[in-house]
C-alpha cells in the first residue's frame, strides 16, 4: 500500500492561507507561527513536486494547478472532519440513522417542514421515511421497525400523541354517472359502481382504506394512482381533502355528496415505538413533528 505524501493538516493549512488572504492572517487564526505554516505548504509542495502557490509582492495567489487541488482538498477535509464528528456523536449515543413510518395521508409537506428544521441539527443522521397504509403501519410499530410511527389507529398498549384530523371526500370525474347526482340516497347506489381503493401495506393483512361495499374494486397503493384512474372517468374514491385540493379548484374532481356522511374524518397521532430506548436525535425529531402542529401550521 502506498502511503499519502501529504497529510490533513497541510492540506488545512493552505485552506487557511488562501481563505484568510496569505500566511500572516492565517497564522493568526490559526494560532501558529508564520514560519510553520510557510514550511508546511513549502514541504507540501515539494512532496506533491507541484507548485500550488505563488507570492506576488506580499501575497500569495493560487497556481491553476492549486486551484484544482485546493478544490479537491475541501471535499477530503469535510469528509474526514464529518467522520469525526460522527464518532464524536456515536459516543455520545446520537443515533446514525433514523426510521419513520408515515401513513400515507399523513401530508408530506408537514413533515417535509419538520426534516427541514431538523437537517442543520441531525448532525449527519440519515433519515428513511416509509410510506405505510392501516395494519403496515401497526406492524411496524409492534415489530420496533421504526423509530417514529405516525399512524391512524395505534396498536393496543402503545402510547400516542394526536396530531391532526384530516377530512376525506369522496370523489369522482365530473364525467362519471355518480356526478350527476345532486344527493346520494342510499350507499346501494355507490355499490353499483366501481371503487377504487388503496392496499393495506401490512404483511398479512387484506384490508383497504374506505368504504367497501361496492363489488367492483380496483386496489392501488397510493392515492396518486387512484388520481389518475379518477381522472379518465373511472370509479369513486374517498381521498384526504388536502391531496385533492388543486382538481377541486380546477374542475378536474367533483366531490359526491352521500346522505347522512358528506366527508370522514381520521385521527393521526404520533408514536415512538421503544420510548425507553429514544435517543437524542430522535427526541429532537419527535419535537420538531408536534411543533408543526402546536404552531398551528397545519
Amino acid at each position: 500500500m502506498n502511503r499519502p505524501k501529504s497529510t490533513l493538516e497541510q492540506w488545512r493549512i493552505l485552506q487557511a492561507v488562501v481563505d484568510f488572504g496569505g500566511y500572516a492572517q492565517a497564522a493568526e487564526q490559526l494560532n501558529k507561527s508564520q514560519s510553520s505554516l510557510n514550511h508546511a505548504v513549502a514541504k507540501l509542495q515539494h512532496q506533491l513536486g507541484i507548485q500550488l502557490l505563488e507570492v506576488r509582492g506580499r501575497k500569495a495567489y493560487l497556481t491553476e494547478c492549486g486551484e484544482v487541488l485546493l478544490r479537491r482538498s475541501r471535499h477530503v477535509t469535510q469528509a474526514v472532519g464529518e467522520l469525526e464528528q460522527l464518532a464524536s456523536n456515536l459516543e455520545q449515543g446520537w443515533e446514525p440513522s433514523l426510521s419513520i413510518a408515515r401513513e400515507l395521508v399523513y401530508p408530506m409537506e408537514t413533515l417535509t417542514e419538520a426534516l427541514a428544521a431538523f437537517l442543520p441539527q441531525s448532525r449527519g443522521t440519515r433519515v428513511t421515511v416509509r410510506d405505510t397504509v392501516i395494519s403496515g403501519t401497526q406492524e411496524m410499530i409492534k415489530n420496533h421497525q421504526v423509530d417514529i410511527a405516525i399512524c391512524g389507529t395505534p396498536p393496543m398498549g402503545y402510547i400516542s400523541e394526536p396530531l391532526c384530523d384530516l377530512d376525506f371526500y369522496l370523489l369522482c370525474h365530473p364525467s362519471h354517472p355518480l356526478a350527476a347526482q345532486v344527493e346520494i340516497e342510499d350507499d346501494r347506489v355507490l355499490a353499483q359502481h366501481l371503487q377504487i381503493v388503496i392496499k393495506d401495506t401490512g404483511v398479512n393483512s387484506q384490508q383497504e382504506i374506505g368504504w367497501l361495499k361496492a363489488e367492483q374494486r380496483w386496489t392501488v397503493s397510493n392515492f396518486h394512482e387512484a388520481k389518475v384512474i379518477l381522472a379518465k372517468g373511472i370509479g369513486f374514491c374517498w381521498i384526504p381533502a388536502h391531496l385533492v385540493k388543486q382538481e377541486l379548484e380546477n374542475g378536474q374532481l367533483v366531490r359526491l355528496s352521500l346522505k347522512g356522511s358528506s366527508s370522514r374524518k381520521i385521527l393521526l397521532s404520533l408514536v415512538v415505538p421503544q420510548r425507553d430506548k429514544q435517543g437524542p436525535a430522535c427526541k429532537l425529531l419527535e419535537s420538531l413533528i408536534l411543533a408543526q402542529h402546536k404552531s398551528g401550521s397545519v
